[in-house]
Order: C-alpha cells, then structure tokens, then sequence
C-alpha cells in the first residue's frame, strides 16, 4: 500500500507448502527485498498436516516465494511466529516457539538465499516459547525475550552471542544536509571525528558514552557513518538516507 492510501499489490497465503499464519511482523533487507515468516504451513511434517511454518521473501514487486520449510522435531525448530532481524552480518536472525531438543524454542540463522542454520534449542531453565522478535544491540549481540521457563517458570530475558563486533545507530536513518543526526552506540566518549558517506560531519557532539549527533554535512549522499572512537572505528548498521 503506498503512504497515500493506494494498493499496489495484495497476496493470499495459499496454506500448505505456501505457508499460512504470517504473524511476524515484515523487515526490508538490505538487498531491497522484504522477509517475513508463517507460523504454520511448509513442507514439514512433523508438525502435522498443518505444517512447522515457513520464512519467506517477498520482492518489490509483489513476488512471494518460501525459502526455508522448517522441519519440527528435535533437530530443527517449528512455528516462528516472531518476525526476522538482519545483523551487521547480512544474515536473518529469528526463533522459533516449539520443537527442538526440548520443545522449547530455538534460535536460527538463515541467509538471504535460504540457508538455514539451527543456533541453540531452548531448555526449560533458560526460557520456553521464545516469542518476540530478536534485537541486536549496538554492542553486537541479540536480546529477546521467551514466554515462559527460566528461574521462576514465568519467562525469561536471554542474550545470543555470535561475535559480532560494535556498531553505530540511529534514532532516524534519514535527515538533511545541516540537519542534526542522532547517534546511538557504545564507546562513544572520546571520539575524534564522524563521517557521513566518507565526508566529514559539519560538527559533533558527544552526548554520553552511548549518545551523539552530528550535523550532516552539504553535498553528501546517502551511505554508511563511521564514528572515530578511542578504541577504533565504529560503522552504521544501514545507511543513513539524504533527503532532498
């Protein structure tokens, strides 16, 4: 649907292999194309004849297609109803609410071609029925929240590591050249210099170890901040967008 009200173009999930119940929510990647996921339908069985659910890709025109069927048991997860997170690494990141070793949810990585990679089946210790969509920090590592399990059986908070280094943010990925952009990060304190698309920001401020802004500078172009810290170069996760 365009911003104004119009609709392009709309998709009915076909249930079975096509994948049914979408209830995480839609990310733009940074190839251009949208992902999501199903949290029934595929090509699993173990789950049933109504399937273990499914991440999909959707184009910008319209085009749907399933890249990855999970498979259930205790080697693969099923029911991804949260939504998918790209990392600094260019994968998607997601969970999924049952199956695994325990039946308890898993964590997976999966390219944008579709390859799937199991990360770690959820004990009852740790949490159970982790639901909510995951969210990589700016120190480089995820956050999500499960429903229930962990030390008093009511949920629990978790964090994944997959060695990610640092990274700069944004409050809004978007401004104008003399506009100031807002920075989220870590280490920040101490920096010499911050760059929009290779050109030097007007002016800085540092804020607080994890704040800042910067003015955008005149004739620059949409692409990647780098923050010059004490302890080296801190780049943007996505690129900070010039409006006209």
């Amino acid at each position: 649907m365009s911003r104004a009200g119009t609709l392009l173009f709309d998709y009915s999930f076909p249930c079975g292999v096509g994948g049914s119940s979408p209830a995480g929510q839609l990310i733009e990647a940074s190839d251009g194309n949208f992902y999501g996921t199903t949290a029934l339908g595929g090509s699993g069985t173990a789950c049933g004849a109504n399937g273990c659910g499914t991440v999909f890709e959707l184009t910008q025109q319209g085009s749907v297609s399933i890249l990855y069927s999970f498979k259930g048991g205790r080697e693969d997860g099923a029911e991804p109803v949260a939504g998918l997170a790209q990392a600094t690494d260019g994968n998607l990141y997601g969970s999924t609410s049952s199956a695994g070793v325990s039946n308890a949810g898993t964590l997976y990585q999966i390219t944008t071609g579709g390859t799937e990679k199991l990360l770690y089946s959820f004990v009852d210790s740790v949490g159970e029925r982790p639901g909510a969509t995951l969210l990589q920090h700016t120190n480089g590592n995820f956050y999500g929240a499960a429903e229930g399990g962990g030390k008093y059986g009511e949920g629990s908070l978790y964090s994944l590591s997959m060695g990610l280094g640092p990274f700069v943010t944004f409050v809004l990925p978007a401004g104008r050249a003399g506009q100031s952009a807002q920075i989220l990060g870590q280490g920040l304190n101490g920096t010499t210099g911050v760059t929009f698309n290779g050109i030097p920001a007007t002016s800085f401020r540092v804020e607080s170890d994890t704040f800042m802004t910067a003015v955008v500078p005149s004739g620059v172009t949409s692409g990647p901040v780098v923050v010059s810290t004490r302890t080296g170069l801190l780049t943007s996760n996505v690129n900070f967008r010039i409006l006209q």
